[in-house]
């Protein structure tokens, strides 16, 4: 079975760094290419062709709200969103994840307290789940 190809969009360096390490050490998914922004990460869209697609939110340029949106407009693939404002508490943030389109979340983990086995268990299985879903495209 060849692995599912995720492409990683974060202007975190540390962030980009540590879920690509994570995503890595699991045979079943390849990090086909990693993006600083939205902008980027459609440019590569088309020639990656990655099954899952994992956004932060908040980035300059073009913000994880607005690439799900044309993401799911052009190249409707599953969107992982892993975000500090994506947090139980930020309701409004989550219904306006999944209405754009992505079908999952996932609170960014606090470096000071973060659990590298849970955080590495949790994010392969949600992308394993993830890359058995078709979408349907949304226009914009």
């Amino acid at each position: 079975m060849k692995p599912i190809k995720v492409l990683l969009v974060e202007d975190s360096p540390v962030a980009l760094g540590l879920f690509k390490k994570i995503l890595q050490s699991s045979p079943e998914i390849e990090v086909v290419g990693t993006a600083l922004d939205g902008n980027q990460a459609l440019s590569m869209i088309p020639t990656l062709q990655p099954e899952v697609i994992c956004t932060d939110l908040q980035m300059p340029g073009m913000d994880g709200f607005e690439l799900i949106k044309q993401v799911m407009a052009k190249y409707p693939v599953p969107i992982l969103v892993i975000s500090n404002v994506v947090q139980q508490a930020d309701i409004d943030n989550i219904f306006k994840v999944l209405q754009s389109g992505a079908l999952d979340f996932m609170p960014k983990p606090q470096a000071a307290t973060a659990n590298e086995e849970e955080l590495k268990k949790t994010l392969i299985i949600k992308i394993k789940v993830l890359a058995t879903k078709q979408v349907a495209a949304k226009p914009l």
